[in-house]
């Protein structure tokens, strides 16, 4: 049988222009604000008419900074959440060295602009992704038939992560936009660092949002050091 190809609908903008920092599973951080950009040919307003009808959506995108050769993968990966060291079939984990690297993310639809210079956009919260990452397809999410609360998690935790404090000064923030002043707030107190990495002499760094974070982490209590511009 004769295949289609995939196609690129859309890629997303979002504050992460490498993959450190990112929130672990989309919806972590809904302080977070992303904008999906459509492909030239994708951008008909019909396509959309009735999304606004919808909360969330999931976006169906690829894991375009994690693609191996063909045929290079392995059927078990080593999973953050377990340390680094065990390892479990890649089927049982969201890892994204996958035999197809495709990723799935559930967001909220914040809102619908129709006409702008590049067509109409997506402005969605929550999102797990990294700045430039292509979209496939978008979806509704149906609470009715998405939503089971009953499920199990395996060794993936249910409940949103927020595990630090977090420790900025105003003065440190004052180099960011405000309306991205929560935001990275929100992100740090997940806990950007790989889960096997708790050494507190060592100056963790990313970028968001334009600027340069640097950050330590003691315990329970983050501290941020630097926050640069540009």
């Amino acid at each position: 049988m004769e295949t289609t190809p995939m196609r690129i609908i859309a890629r997303i903008h979002s504050d992460f222009s490498s993959k450190f920092g990112i929130p672990r599973q989309s919806g972590l951080v809904d302080s977070l604000r992303a904008t999906v950009v459509f492909e030239p040919e994708f951008r008909s307003p019909e396509a959309f008419r009735g999304i606004e009808g919808y909360s969330h959506l999931w976006l169906i995108w690829q894991f375009s900074e994690c693609i191996s050769e063909e045929g290079s993968w392995s059927p078990t990966v080593r999973p953050p959440r377990l340390g680094g060291n065990k390892r479990v079939g890649v089927f049982a984990t969201r890892a994204p060295y996958r035999p197809n690297p495709i990723g799935l993310s559930s967001v909220k639809l914040e809102e619908v602009r129709l006409h702008t210079p590049d067509g109409p956009v997506l402005v969605v919260s929550g999102a797990d992704l990294m700045d430039g990452t292509p979209i496939y397809d978008i979806k509704p999410y149906l609470a009715y038939v998405d939503s089971h609360p009953d499920a199990r998690d395996g060794f993936a935790l249910a409940q949103k992560e927020g595990v630090l404090t977090v420790n900025c000064p105003d003065s440190l923030l004052a180099c960011l936009p405000e309306s991205k002043r929560q935001s990275l707030l929100d992100v740090l107190a997940q806990d950007p660092r790989p889960q096997y990495q708790n050494d507190p002499d060592r100056i963790y760094q990313f970028e968001f949002a334009g600027a340069h974070v640097e950050f330590s982490v003691v315990g329970d209590l983050l501290t941020v050091r630097t926050i640069t511009a540009g």
